[in-house]
């Protein structure tokens, strides 16, 4: 709520207030008919409703990547690098087993990328594992409106539920897929034996 809507029923509601307390000015300045006191009547009951408004209310984001990791024991964390160029750090967080959901993985990125970029160097990996072009340019638009430019110290977690794959930026949700295929070949990328960084999937699944 803004602070001038909130200075606003502050000056309405107060001085009745203090009139009841018995403090203050209580003399009105009526017009004719009592219209005075009628229009100020409804606009006192309009700023009330607005205040008690739950679309109104400026509530904070919700923070959801923390609860995701709840259940799960960080394993291993290792670099990718893309002709010599470190790109980012990989974290993987799992159950008992590394290679099934629950999962999560997150990308500490080193370097500036476009999310663009992102959708469509993770489409190029999936090719891998998934041969449905039609499937795959699907993902790819879909990712590419989730998937948010990055620069040095940011990053980005993938949780891989049962239910499909969500994503989260500094904690708060950005997007998730939940068609069929999509987290187990999306998480793949980085834990499957094709994997095009073996040494990255060998320290990923390292015990923490």
């Amino acid at each position: 709520m803004s602070s001038s809507l909130n200075s606003r029923i502050v000056d309405l509601v107060a001085p009745r207030a203090r009139c009841a307390a018995g403090e203050g000015d209580c003399r009105g300045r009526p017009s004719k008919n009592g219209k005075f006191q009628a229009a100020s009547a409804k606009r006192r009951a309009l700023l009330l409703a607005l205040a008690a408004s739950p679309w109104l209310a400026l509530a904070p984001p919700a923070r959801a990547g923390t609860p995701e990791l709840a259940s799960l024991r960080r394993w291993g964390s290792g670099e990718f690098r893309r002709f010599g160029f470190l790109v980012y750090e990989a974290t993987l967080w799992a159950g008992d087993d590394p290679q099934r959901p629950p999962l999560a993985l997150r990308l500490d990125y080193k370097r500036a990328l476009e999310g663009k970029a992102i959708a469509e160097a993770t489409v190029k990996e999936m090719r891998r594992f998934v041969a449905d072009e039609a499937l795959l340019e699907e993902w790819g638009e879909r990712m590419r409106r989730i998937f948010p430019d990055v620069k040095p110290g940011d990053h980005i977690l993938g949780v891989y539920r049962p239910d499909g794959a969500r994503f989260y930026q500094d904690e708060q949700l950005i997007g998730g897929i939940r068609t069929a295929g999509f987290a187990e070949a999306f998480f793949a990328i980085w834990l499957d034996a094709r994997t095009s960084a073996p040494e990255l999937r060998a320290a990923l699944l390292k015990r923490g």
